[in-house]
């Protein structure tokens, strides 16, 4: 099987000597026609992977910004079929590997192989759903790995070495590491066991490793040296553009 586009952003990103830059964006914000101006201008200023949020009316792993982002876009009338249509539109227009965030929910009732076929065919190169336990996620990752897509795993502080492994056998992309034991969320610090859990973590997995949840400035990542590969970062980025920012202004403070 050919590396994932995905791994192969983070790897060539690594190789500059430099973190991988993961931006999250729900779909539709800040209002749908907007939203692809600011998805364009994030892969223009150097986004790796782009985490686009498909919205949900209960997102139970997001804090109150990506939250009510997520509601307001609902509002608007976006869904997984739009997303997917528009994407449809403008494949091959994004040099940053796409990926979905999203909830099981509205994947199940999607179906996962039409999802995945779909999601293929509009360029997307993996999902990540953090209320998918491993024990209930084969169907899903099936699909997707005819299609050549992949499910991001996630673990976090709670997670033990023996867990880590299962995901670590059949995860694909990159290896999604929670920093808090709660929701998404813009934090001035982090807590300080991560670095010993970053630590067993680069001994179980060989994907690169991306930290998220809580990442408000590129600073915090340095503490963790080579222990951290990428950096997935939604809360600011949304709250910058909420108070009249836009992704390519937000994106210079992290080159």
């Amino acid at each position: 099987m050919s590396q994932s586009k995905i791994t192969a952003r983070l790897e060539a990103a690594k190789a500059e000597g430099r973190k991988g830059l993961i931006p999250f964006l729900p779909a539709g914000f800040p209002d749908r026609d907007r939203f692809w101006d600011e998805l364009k201008a994030l892969d223009d200023s150097g986004a790796d992977v782009i985490e686009i949020g498909v919205p949900f009316s209960d997102p139970v792993a997001d804090g109150p910004v990506v939250e009510q982002a997520s509601l307001d876009c609902l509002t608007r009338g976006v869904c997984l079929s739009w997303l997917l249509g528009e994407l449809s539109k403008r494949r091959g227009e994004f040099k940053a590997a796409l990926v979905l965030m999203g909830y099981h929910n509205p994947f199940l009732k999607y179906g996962f192989t039409q999802l995945a076929e779909d999601a293929a065919e509009a360029g997307v190169s993996g999902f990540i759903v953090p209320d998918m336990p491993f024990e209930e996620s084969d169907a899903f990752r099936d699909a997707l790995v005819a299609r050549g897509l992949d499910l991001i795993p996630l673990v976090g502080l709670n997670t033990p070495p023996e867990r880590m492994k299962l995901y670590a056998e059949k995860g694909t992309g990159f290896l999604y590491f929670v920093s808090v034991l709660g929701t998404t969320g813009m934090r001035d610090s982090l807590p300080d066991e991560i670095k010993g859990k970053l630590a067993q973590v680069k001994d179980i997995f060989t994907l690169p490793v991306a930290l998220g949840f809580g990442i408000k400035t590129p600073q915090q990542l340095a503490q963790y040296g080579d222990l951290v590969d990428a950096a997935v970062f939604g809360s600011s980025l949304i709250q910058y553009i909420r108070d009249g920012g836009a992704a390519a202004g937000f994106m210079e403070g992290w080159k």
